[in-house]
């Protein structure tokens, strides 16, 4: 095999542009063998812009049809697991879109699933190709500015409006989407936070449900949290916020580090803030500090380069970007702030999962939107 035949299950905003970007030819060891989307307008589309791909109105038949060696799910996120787990039961190499699923006890099972196939499972984190990010988390793994203290991420600029929530049914529903703003648009800051940072051991959050718009889910964040190493952090969030912000400051002991997705500034004390602390004898007086802009690979190839290594680790062994297990972490954390929330608590990391689903579950019962979870789907986008 020196090409991987794809196929992609969900044919929406996310699940066309990973055609395109295969057709087009932006991803070596790739090709675009099928796709399978319950709505025919989409199966339309596909036929008349790229009619050479097969064209399926089940995932199942598309898996079945031998004619492809990989999955992309890229449907509505109660599907990712199950979808995930049929086509590595058949055989079949996958990889999920963002976020891994709804409620991390069917992402778990996913997981065990996965380690007895001798597959590859992946997960769409393209957020982990962006050079800032990338140079961030070195910094913070070569300990060169020593623990983490204090963690906060303003994460605002994800506005969005009415009309958006307006385009689907199962947009911003508990049954049709699980969740709003941590589910659908910070799977991939939560994931980056716990790439980054690591996971606290404790959440105590507060979201609000159709705070700036008409939607049964929330669309307002705010988190507290609590590292094993004694650390805080808040994490902020919203799509009401216009225009919005994006700041991410790692506090440590020897400066912070301050990231806007863009550009990565460093500011580094001349001696680290304990040392100073315990040395200096002159009462008020900060540690001098130098503050420059770092310099990165300017790197930023994001969904293709995971495909591409998605690809690559199937056909050579080369290492994913993110592998499938990795994308239980965001989902803990997006987890632990809805149940906090819920049950007005600090909740302890790992979440009871059972009380989280049994708490969710109420809110799909009263959803706006009715699925049967597993069997149907649609497939009007992600972001």
């Amino acid at each position: 095999m020196d090409k991987v035949r794809l196929g992609i299950i969900g044919i929406g905003n996310m699940g066309s542009s990973h055609a395109r970007s295969i057709m087009e030819g932006k991803v070596p060891g790739m090709e675009l063998a099928a796709v399978a989307d319950i709505n025919p307008a989409r199966l339309q589309w596909i036929e008349g812009t790229y009619p050479s791909v097969a064209r399926f109105d089940n995932a199942t038949a598309m898996m079945d049809s031998g004619l492809v060696d990989a999955v992309l799910v890229a449907t509505p996120h109660y599907f990712h697991p199950t979808l995930v787990m049929e086509a590595m039961s058949k055989g079949l190499h996958a990889m999920s879109e963002k976020p891994a699923g709804v409620y991390t006890k069917a992402v778990r099972e996913e997981i065990e699933f996965a380690k007895t196939t001798g597959l590859t499972f992946a997960m769409m984190f393209n957020q982990r190709t962006n050079c800032v990010y990338r140079k961030m988390k070195e910094i913070v793994d070569s300990g060169e500015m020593g623990r983490i203290r204090r963690v906060n991420w303003l994460i605002t600029d994800w506005y969005r409006s009415q009309s958006y929530y307006d385009s689907g049914s199962w947009r911003a529903t508990w049954d049709g989407e699980g969740g709003g703003v941590l589910l659908n648009q910070c799977p991939h800051n939560l994931d980056l936070l716990q790439w980054i940072c690591g996971m606290p051991s404790a959440v105590r959050a507060f979201t609000h449900n159709g705070k700036w718009h008409n939607i049964e889910v929330e669309d307002d964040v705010t988190a507290y949290m609590e590292y094993p190493n004694g650390a805080t952090g808040v994490f902020i969030t919203t799509t009401g916020d216009c225009p919005g912000t994006n700041r991410f400051e790692i506090a440590m002991d020897g400066g912070k580090l301050v990231c806007d997705g863009k550009k990565l500034m460093k500011y580094k004390l001349e001696m680290p803030e304990p040392e100073f602390s315990a040395t200096y004898k002159g009462g008020f007086g900060t540690p001098a500090c130098e503050v420059t802009e770092v310099e990165t690979d300017g790197k930023n190839p994001q969904h293709v380069e995971v495909l591409r290594a998605f690809a690559a680790h199937i056909l050579n062994g080369e290492p994913l970007v993110a592998e499938g297990a990795e994308g239980i972490n965001g989902l803990t954390l997006s987890n632990a702030m809805h149940l906090s929330s819920w049950i007005d608590e600090t909740v302890t990391l790992p979440i009871d999962e059972d009380r989280f689903l049994a708490e969710l579950n109420k809110r799909r019962a009263s959803s706006k939107k009715k699925t049967t979870e597993g069997k149907t789907f649609d497939t009007e986008g992600t972001y």
